[in-house]
C-alpha cells in the first residue's frame, strides 16, 4: 500500500505562487515594486522564497500581502503558509493597558453659562437698586448735613461694585488633544476599508499586529517614539499628538512611519 502526497505538499511555494500570479497578470518586477513600494531586489528575493531581507516576520507578512493584492491573489492563504513554515506568528501584546487612562478619563463638563448670566444680572440689579436707594437719601438729608455738622465718612461711602468672575475656558472634548506633552500619542482609524497595521514602541516592543476593520480605531502612546507599518494605508485616518496627518496615502499602499513627541512629521 503506497501513501500519496497530500494536496498541501503539491501546492507551490509562496514565492513561486506570487511569481506565477505576477506573470499571469502581465506585470513586471519593476511594476510590482512601483505599486507596493517594495524594492526590486526584495521582490526578486520574495519570488525565490528568501525572506531574510524583509527585516522580520512582521515586515515579511506585510510584503506578502502587498504583493498578493497587486497581482490579484488572496493574501491570507499565503500568510498562513508563511506562518506554518516559519513557526507561526507571535501573539500580539495586549493593548488594553495603553488605553486605561483614556477610558477612565471623565468627559469634561462645560461651564453653566445660564447660571453665570443669572448671577451677573442679579448683581447688576442689586447694585442699581442700592445706588438708587442711596441717591434718594442724598436729597433732603444732604441739605441738612451741609448746614450742620460734618457727615460721618463711613455712612456715606458707597461699596465698590463686585466684578463678576471671569468664565473658565471650555476644556477640549478630545481625549487625544489632552494627551501629555511629554509623550507621543498616535490614533489610527479605518475609514475607507480594512487595513493591516503593526505598531511598536521606541524599544521595538510589539504593541499591535493585526487587521483594523472599517470603523475601528486604535490609539498608541509611548514616552519617546511610535513606529508604524500600514498596509492599505489609503484607508487609514491618522492623528498624531492631537493633529491630523494630511498625507494622502494610496489604497493598497504600504507605509512605514515613525512619530515622536514633536510635530506630526513622518520619520
Amino acid at each position: 500500500m503506497s501513501i500519496g502526497n497530500s494536496p498541501e505538499d503539491d501546492r507551490p511555494s509562496i514565492g513561486r505562487a506570487l511569481q506565477q500570479a505576477r506573470i499571469a497578470a502581465g506585470l513586471t518586477v519593476e511594476e510590482v515594486s512601483g505599486s507596493t513600494r517594495v524594492r526590486i531586489p526584495l521582490v526578486h528575493a520574495i519570488e525565490e522564497d528568501d525572506f531574510s531581507l524583509c527585516g522580520g516576520d512582521v515586515y515579511a507578512r506585510g510584503h506578502i500581502r502587498s504583493f498578493a493584492r497587486v497581482v490579484s491573489v488572496d493574501p491570507e492563504p499565503l500568510v498562513q503558509q508563511y506562518d506554518a513554515e516559519h513557526g507561526g506568528r507571535p501573539a500580539p501584546t495586549p493593548a488594553a493597558p495603553l488605553f486605561e487612562a483614556e477610558r477612565i478619563r471623565s468627559d469634561p463638563r462645560r461651564p453653566n453659562w445660564t447660571a453665570a448670566m443669572v448671577a451677573a444680572i442679579v448683581a447688576v440689579v442689586g447694585f442699581a437698586g442700592f445706588t438708587l436707594f442711596n441717591g434718594d437719601d442724598d436729597g433732603p438729608g444732604a441739605t441738612q448735613l451741609a448746614e450742620g455738622s460734618t457727615p460721618d465718612t463711613a455712612t456715606t461711602t458707597k461699596p465698590a461694585p463686585t466684578k463678576p468672575a471671569d468664565p473658565k475656558p471650555v476644556p477640549s472634548e478630545s481625549a487625544i488633544a489632552a494627551a501629555p506633552r511629554d509623550k507621543v500619542t498616535v490614533k489610527l482609524s479605518a475609514t475607507g476599508g480594512k487595513s493591516w497595521i503593526s505598531a511598536k514602541d521606541h524599544n521595538g516592543r510589539l504593541l499591535f499586529d493585526g487587521l483594523l476593520t472599517e470603523g475601528q480605531s486604535k490609539t498608541f502612546t509611548d514616552g519617546e517614539r511610535i513606529d508604524l507599518v500600514l498596509g492599505n494605508a489609503g484607508s487609514i485616518e491618522l492623528f498624531v499628538n492631537g493633529k491630523k496627518v494630511e498625507d494622502q496615502f494610496e489604497p493598497g499602499q504600504v507605509e512605514r512611519l515613525s512619530y515622536t513627541k514633536g510635530d506630526p512629521e513622518a520619520g
